[in-house]
């Protein structure tokens, strides 16, 4: 009658104490009793309960942004504003964040700094040392920073090709530790050239698109990346990371890459991140609860008139949360029914609802 996971701990109980046969009897015993009290009896209102449970400590958080790693320019959202965001399955979060696990050498912090850049999304300006235009010659002559090529191993060639792709009407020449610049067009090439000037310092050399920023943190004996700005799949492919225990805070990631279990499970421990960061104690199970809820259509539902409220079969039941004179309407064109087998529809009819008592039926001979 134990589940497969219990009765191997009550086994490993059992052998790590050595105890008697009679002993490991007791013991199995008190495990099933325990777990039999522990179920939820037949029309319990776990929902009621759940939301009760989550909503009571919710109105005791915090509504700030909690500073990661004691690092100012990278802001975290966490407390109520996070809860909210994960419960609304929000398509567009206000702190996209990456942990980035790594594999040796660089978890020991080797080379942490060279992987940190090579994840980086890096525009032209980051290469750029100065810049000089001979207004006579109407030339630019860009002089790089050899420091930051030899980080993420690039080289003037290199840079060459980027540019003459992204920036037509210009010809690129490299020139030891310099690019030259010239207009190819037969009208006005200075104001050309200056025109290039800003256009050329937001070109996409190289680094993981939409990481803006990435952090070396240490924690416990090893080395992460810690990124403002996501994009799972490209992160992935990277050489050096621990593609399994590297995580995204975006949920519909998540979900696209590795499937709507996955994206459920990040939703237990994204809730139960910003508890424990509150030192707010609620039981697993209740979140447990609103996770599947969430996923149980096979993709990420909010809990909105948007998400899971719009998918209910009831017709009074979404009614009832928000916007009812369309649901009615709409039900009406369509001819739908409600065969009232919720809670709600039966409290809008004023029936004995089902739940608790109101579950069983009594049948009788006249």
């Amino acid at each position: 009658m134990l589940p497969p996971s219990i009765k191997k701990e009550v086994e490993t109980y059992v052998k790590e104490n050595k105890l008697t046969a009679a002993k490991a009897k007791k013991a199995q015993e008190t495990v099933e009793r325990e777990y039999t009290y522990g179920k939820v009896d037949a029309g319990e209102a776990v929902g009621t309960i759940a939301a009760e449970s989550i909503g009571e400590p919710g109105t005791q958080m915090t509504l700030d942004t909690f500073h990661f790693a004691g690092v100012s320019e990278m802001n975290v959202t966490m407390g109520l504003p996070r809860l909210i965001e994960v419960l609304d399955a929000r398509k567009t979060i206000s702190t996209e964040m990456m942990e980035v696990y790594l594999h040796a050498p660089y978890k020991e912090g080797q080379d942490i700094k060279k992987i940190a850049e090579k994840i980086k999304e890096t525009s032209f300006r980051e290469y750029i040392k100065e810049v000089n235009i001979d207004v006579l010659e109407a030339v630019m002559t860009i002089a790089l920073d050899s420091e930051k090529m030899a980080l993420v191993d690039a080289s003037p060639d290199k840079l060459v090709k980027i540019l003459a792709k992204s920036a037509k009407g210009v010809s690129f020449k490299a020139d030891g530790n310099t690019i030259i610049a010239k207009s190819t067009s037969k009208s006005d090439t200075l104001k050309e050239i200056y025109l290039l000037k800003e256009k050329i310092k937001s070109i996409y050399i190289n680094g993981v698109k939409g990481i803006s920023m990435v952090l070396p943190v240490k924690r416990d004996e090893e080395f992460l990346l810690v990124t403002a700005g996501t994009n799972y799949k490209s992160i992935l492919k990277i050489d050096g990371v621990d593609t399994a225990r590297t995580i995204t805070n975006n949920l519909y990631e998540i979900e696209a890459l590795l499937g709507i279990e996955a994206a459920r499970q990040a939703i237990i421990n994204e809730i139960e991140k910003v508890l424990d960061n509150q030192g707010i104690d609620i039981d697993v199970r209740h979140v447990l609860l609103v996770a599947d809820t969430m996923t149980m259509t096979g993709k990420v539902l909010g809990i909105s008139r948007y998400g899971i409220v719009k998918e209910k079969q009831s017709v009074l039941a979404r009614a009832s949360f928000e916007t009812p004179l369309k649901h009615v309407f709409s039900a009406a064109m369509h001819g739908e029914l409600d065969p009232l087998n919720s809670v709600i529809e039966n409290v809008m009819m004023n029936q004995p609802v089902p739940l608790g008592t109101g579950i069983p039926k009594l049948v009788m001979k006249k």
